[in-house]
């Protein structure tokens, strides 16, 4: 399981192969979501195989933007049986990397530890600082896609509903994201109550 080698590779192709309009769905996200699955990782005392194997779930949990946007996780669980086994993955990994890519489907139902961890990684960034930048590169990606075209109240609607439904799994992303996450809710709800919105 060369965990270094296959990210080397997928990395290059979403660098080179994914649309320039997916502002959101990006290299730079599944960066991101490799870094907070790997900080989780260590915080919730995961074995160093289960670290591998979560690592390379977040790699590939968005690569189906290569092929399609609706229903992308089908095709990143394709994308994962054709390639990870040229890098050393057993059947029994990818089957579990597979779940794992399957489980980012909102809305979120993990079923055990690594799932939860996994959610807790895709949508860490609604409980910081830059949850703002990351909301309007989304709105962005569905507009110019014509995936939906939202008025600015309308985007606030749908951020007040995401974030008010929406929970984390782990003890450390509970610790670490959920009160930021709760302040970011009650700015949008602030903004709409002025009219900013």
């Amino acid at each position: 399981m060369d965990v270094k080698a296959v990210s080397d590779y997928l990395i290059h192709r979403l660098r080179h192969e994914l649309k320039q309009a997916l502002s959101y769905h990006s290299v730079e996200h599944t960066i991101d979501v490799i870094e907070a699955t790997n900080r989780l990782a260590i915080s919730e005392k995961l074995t160093p195989h289960e670290t591998k194997i979560l690592e390379t779930a977040a790699l590939f949990h968005d690569s189906g933007m290569l092929v399609q946007y609706k229903d992308h996780e089908s095709a990143s669980v394709a994308i994962a049986n054709e390639v990870l086994p040229r890098f050393g993955y057993h059947q029994s990994e990818i089957e579990l990397i597979a779940n794992l890519i399957t489980v980012t489907k909102l809305p979120q139902r993990p079923y055990n530890h690594l799932e939860q961890i996994i959610c807790d990684a895709d949508l860490d960034y609604l409980g910081r600082d830059d949850f703002f930048i990351h909301s309007f590169k989304l709105r962005l990606e569905w507009q110019v896609n014509e995936i939906r075209n939202t008025s600015l109240p309308e985007w606030f609607d749908i951020q007040i509903n995401f974030l008010s439904q929406h929970q984390y799994f782990t003890k450390t992303a509970i610790a670490l994201r959920n009160d930021k996450k709760l302040r970011n809710l009650e700015e949008i709800r602030e903004l709409v109550v002025r009219g900013e919105g």
